[in-house]
C-alpha cells in the first residue's frame, strides 16, 4: 500500500457536509439538519435511513462551529451539593440518561456545599452559554440565575423549592420526609430523639428537622435534639455520634439528615459497644444503595432520584423549546423504608 493509500480516521469526516448527507440520502438539508438536532420530528423511517449515510460517509458534525454561529451550546450544565453522595449522582444519573434520548451532553458540577465554588461553576456555565442549567443552590443565587436567564439559558432547580415563581423546581416533600421519619421512631417507642447532621442553612436540612420536630411536638414526654455538622459525610456522621455518646442524655434514637451520616453513626455505635436498634435506633434519609447493605441495614425515607433527575429534564427541555412556558413547582412524596436499624 502507497503512503497515498493509507486512511488517517478523520481524513473523510473533514470533507463530509450536511449537503453531501442530503444528497446521497435524497432528502432536504433540512432534514439532515432534524436528524441531528430534532429526531423526534422525523418520520423513523426516514431517520434510520439518514443515520446509515450518515455512517456510511463518516460524516462528523462540527458542533463547536454550529455553537459559535448560533451564541449557544446544546450541553446542559449541573451543579449539585456533593457529587460525593450517591444520592446526587444517581439524580444525575437520572438526567444522564434523559438528555441522552435528545442528543444532549451533561456538563456536572460539585458544589461541595460551598458557594465560591457555586459561584465558580456558574461562571463557567455562563461563559460556555450551556442552554440549559440544573441546580441544587448553595447560596443565595437567584440573582445569578435571573442573569443566566437573561443570556438565554433556562434554569429548573433541583431537590429544593425556591419560593418564588420565577423558576420551575422539582424536590421531595421533606417536611412530610422529617415528620415519617420521627413518627416512625415514635411508634416503635423511642422518646429521646437526636436529629444528626447538615449545616442549619441547608433548605434540606431545616425543612426535615421542622418535620421531625412537628412529630415530636404531638406526643408528650419526646424530644428532639439537634446536632448541626459543617459536613454530610460519614465522617460527620462518626463525630456527631460521639459527641451524643459523651454526652449524658444518650438518646434512644438517632435520625441522621442523610444516609452517609447515618453510615458514620451506625459505625461509631458498634466500635463503642452499643446496640443497634435495642440501644439505639438509627433512621437515615435518601436510602441510597449502601442503605440496605450496611451490616445492619439501615432504615431510611426514599426519595425517587431517578425520577427527580427525569422530571426536571423534561422541565428544563420544555423551557428551552419555549421560555415562555409555565413554571411549575413539583414536589414529589418521600417514602419511608424499615429495615433492622429500627426495628430488630
Amino acid at each position: 500500500m502507497t503512503t497515498s493509500e493509507v486512511h488517517r480516521p478523520g481524513d473523510t469526516a473533514r470533507s463530509v457536509s450536511v449537503k453531501d448527507v442530503a444528497s446521497a440520502a435524497g432528502v432536504s438539508v433540512g432534514t439532515v439538519s432534524n436528524v441531528l438536532n430534532r429526531p423526534e420530528k422525523v418520520s423513523p423511517a426516514t431517520l434510520e435511513h439518514v443515520q446509515q449515510v450518515i455512517e456510511q460517509l463518516g460524516f462528523v458534525r462540527n458542533d463547536a462551529a454550529r455553537q459559535l454561529r448560533a451564541g449557544t451550546n446544546r450541553a446542559i450544565g449541573m451543579v449539585v451539593l456533593d457529587v460525593r453522595n450517591p444520592f446526587f449522582t444517581d439524580v444525575a444519573r437520572g438526567v444522564e440518561l434523559r438528555l441522552a434520548e435528545h442528543r444532549r451532553p451533561l456538563i456536572l458540577g460539585s458544589s461541595g456545599q460551598d458557594a465560591d465554588r457555586e459561584s465558580t461553576y456558574l461562571d463557567l456555565f455562563e461563559e460556555q452559554r450551556v442552554s440549559g442549567l440544573l441546580i441544587s443552590p448553595v447560596g443565595k443565587v437567584l440573582p445569578r440565575l435571573r442573569r443566566l436567564r437573561e443570556r438565554g439559558t433556562a434554569v429548573v432547580v433541583v431537590d429544593r423549592r425556591t419560593g418564588s415563581r420565577e423558576f420551575s423546581s422539582v424536590a421531595v416533600d421533606d417536611l412530610r420526609g422529617g415528620r415519617l421519619a420521627a413518627a416512625h421512631l415514635l411508634e416503635s417507642g423511642r422518646r429521646r430523639i437526636a436529629f444528626l447532621g447538615g449545616p442549619r442553612g441547608l433548605t434540606q436540612v431545616k425543612h426535615r428537622l421542622r418535620g421531625a420536630q412537628e412529630a415530636v411536638d404531638g406526643v408528650t414526654g419526646a424530644r428532639l435534639r439537634f446536632v448541626e455538622t459543617a459536613t454530610m459525610d460519614a465522617s460527620a456522621g462518626r463525630q456527631g455520634a460521639e459527641e451524643l455518646l459523651a454526652g449524658s442524655a444518650r438518646p434512644d434514637a438517632i435520625f441522621a439528615a442523610n444516609d452517609l451520616i447515618a453510615l458514620g453513626v451506625l459505625q461509631a455505635l458498634t466500635l463503642a459497644g452499643v446496640r443497634v436498634p435495642d440501644d439505639v435506633a438509627i433512621l437515615g434519609y435518601d436510602d441510597i444503595d449502601f442503605a440496605a447493605s450496611a451490616a445492619i441495614p439501615l432504615s431510611s425515607i426514599r426519595q425517587p432520584r431517578a425520577e427527580m433527575g427525569e422530571v426536571a429534564t423534561d422541565l428544563l427541555l420544555a423551557t428551552i423549546e419555549d421560555p415562555r412556558s409555565q413554571v411549575r413547582d413539583i414536589v414529589l412524596e418521600p417514602e419511608l423504608v424499615v429495615r433492622r436499624s429500627t426495628e430488630g
